[in-house]
């Protein structure tokens, strides 16, 4: 049956040179294909998992969602780092180097692992309402350079920096989290870490984990002179206190918005909602990752 390789040529750290490397530490006989553009990669997906032994995923983290909402989970899945930060891979310990990922996902073990899942999209390693969705937003807007390519950590942070600034340093109160309260934003994390900045791991939900439920963290409202302790917290793992909803291992949360708010998943924009149902999705799919 052989393997496939999906390649997105527009990941910030994908070249046909790279493409070539990668290929020689997969399986012989692999077939690759690259995308063309948005929501590609989920057909493909859905369309070949049936014929193939396994799928390997050379990309950003965009595409690394698209494959996993287009498989039923039947067969391993291999994701190799090649975009600018490329949570997922790391996550699953499989590093930086993507020519050293695929080494390893071709050799390595398996494991299944669960997702999440809100209003129906599933999603690997976070999600969020508010803060880092509108963040998320703002990135897109930028649109990409000369190459294609999105822009990188430091541009990042010179709009996480204006968007505190834009509001002010303050974010009331604008959702209710069923059974929890209200919140000014919400981060859902599904593994630790939440995500990385540079090398850096940003933790956010210390203990988070692939085969448990889902951690959320939200904050009752911020204030410009509360943000660096919430900083602070948020990078080594937020614990419970008074100002500070946190949720850990649970298998369902409902957030109903005041006004519509922005939604993000592993890092892709999903537009304005009012209700948000996430929930977790136990063993879903098979991911190859370092032998044991």
């Amino acid at each position: 049956m052989g393997a496939l390789l999906i390649v997105n040529p527009q990941a910030s750290g994908v070249s046909e040179e790279l493409v070539a490397r990668v290929v020689g530490e997969l399986p012989d006989d692999l077939e690759v294909v690259r995308t063309g553009g948005p929501g590609e990669a989920t057909t493909i997906a859905r369309e070949r998992e049936p014929s193939v032994e396994a799928i390997y995923v050379l990309s950003g983290d965009g595409t690394y969602n698209e494959v996993l909402n287009g498989v039923a989970g039947t067969i391993p899945l291999g994701f190799l780092p090649g975009g600018g930060t490329s949570v997922l891979p790391r996550a699953l310990g499989l590093g930086r180097d993507p020519v050293v990922a695929a080494r390893v996902a071709a050799r390595g073990a398996t494991r299944r692992i669960g997702l999440g899942r809100v209003n129906g999209r599933r999603f690997s390693f976070n999600a969020g309402i508010g803060f880092d969705a509108e963040l998320v937003r703002r990135i897109d807007a930028k649109g990409r350079r000369a190459d294609g390519r999105r822009p990188g950590d430091l541009a990042f942070v010179r709009t996480a920096i204006g968007l505190v600034t834009a509001r002010r340093g303050s974010f009331p109160d604008a959702l209710e989290i069923e059974g929890a309260g209200r919140a000014a934003f919400a981060l859902v994390a599904n593994c630790d870490p939440y995500t990385y900045a540079g090398r850096v791991p940003v933790r956010v939900a210390s203990g988070a984990s692939f085969d448990l439920g889902l951690d959320l963290v939200a904050p009752t409202s911020l204030r410009a002179r509360n943000l660096p302790r919430l900083l602070l917290e948020m990078s080594r793992g937020a614990r419970p206190r008074p100002g500070l909803t946190v949720l850990h291992d649970v298998e369902r949360i409902v957030i109903r918005c005041d006004a519509p708010m922005p939604l993000q998943v592993d890092g892709e924009d999903l537009g304005d909602v009012e209700h948000a149902a996430f929930e977790t999705e136990p063993h879903a799919v098979t991911a190859l990752v370092p032998g044991r």
